[in-house]
């Protein structure tokens, strides 16, 4: 009977250190991805200032603290677990779901990232525009309509139907008048 529960024990044990050094593996690396882009986005970003940048660093080393302090919390819980303390696997998920949060509302919150979110965002919207610009050219040179002349064929439609309307109009007060006089 100590033998199975030896063994019971080992199997746990080898099972919490898979599952703990998964876990690790996967959210270094969205760490390390996360980081990888981040630093894209400010290097794509050329008006932003020396102090802009300092902020974003140093909301980047506060989240880094977090996840530093994640990893902790859970060395510490994988040793509680190790000593016989109930500890769920749903108590890792969330110490690393939440130091996540933590971690990125740390960069997200700075005015550096702010920058680099907006020139992305500009960088997008002009590149939206030249494709609807090529998309207008490529449907002219084909002989389709483009938006622009669907806009217009609209427009002009609606000014009819005004003119119809005001036609109308007059008609059935001239119709009215003989009706009246007659």
């Amino acid at each position: 009977m100590s033998q199975q529960k030896g063994d019971e024990w080992t199997m746990y044990a080898a099972e919490m250190n898979e599952t703990m050094l998964a876990a690790l593996e996967r959210n270094v690396e969205a760490q390390t991805q996360f980081v990888e882009s981040w630093l894209d986005a400010l290097e794509e970003t050329p008006e932003m200032s020396t102090e802009t940048i300092s902020e974003g660093l140093n909301g980047y080393a506060r989240a880094y603290e977090v996840w530093m302090n994640a990893a902790e919390q859970q060395f510490e819980r994988a040793s509680d677990a190790f000593e016989g303390e109930d500890v769920s696997a749903n108590e890792f998920r969330d110490i690393w779901l939440n130091s996540a949060n933590e971690a990125f509302k740390e960069v997200m919150g700075t005015s550096a990232f702010a920058a680099a979110t907006g020139q992305t965002v500009e960088d997008a919207l002009e590149m939206q525009r030249e494709v609807d610009e090529a998309a207008q050219s490529t449907l002219r040179t084909l002989g389709f309509a483009t938006e622009g002349d669907i806009d217009e064929v609209a427009e002009r439609l609606v000014e009819l139907e005004r003119r119809q309307h005001a036609v109308e109009t007059k008609l059935d007060r001239l119709l009215d008048a003989m009706d009246v006089e007659g």
